[in-house]
């Protein structure tokens, strides 16, 4: 898994590539971690090129979005494939998460 991030307006854009699976997410947590330590005040992640994710890569997204809330950080998604959206779906956390069809919607609103 890559993660590269990017400004973007007055956003922080985390570009996730390949699997977010146990061996990776730890990866993805460090790199979302900091943007919660310094109070980032709007984080997307865009998931775009991401082919997996399993319950460790989502309860790292989870958590981030937790702690933003903490602070009144805005979070949100963007980018999901139909496989990644079926596995939010099923997991029922399409109310837990802010998901927008573009990186730059998720931006503006």
């Amino acid at each position: 898994m890559e993660a590269n991030l990017r400004k973007l307006g007055g956003a922080v854009v985390v570009d996730l590539k390949g699997e977010v699976d146990m061996h990776s997410s730890p990866n993805a947590r460090l790199v979302l971690q900091s943007l919660v330590e310094k109070s980032s005040p709007l984080v997307v992640v865009n998931l775009e090129n991401v082919s997996y994710i399993d319950s460790s890569g989502l309860a790292t997204l989870i958590e981030c979005v937790q702690r933003m809330k903490r602070y009144g950080g805005v979070f949100r998604l963007t980018g999901l494939n139909d496989h990644i959206k079926d596995v939010f779906r099923l997991a029922r956390l399409e109310t837990v998460f802010t998901i927008c069809s573009s990186v730059e919607e998720a931006v503006k609103a």
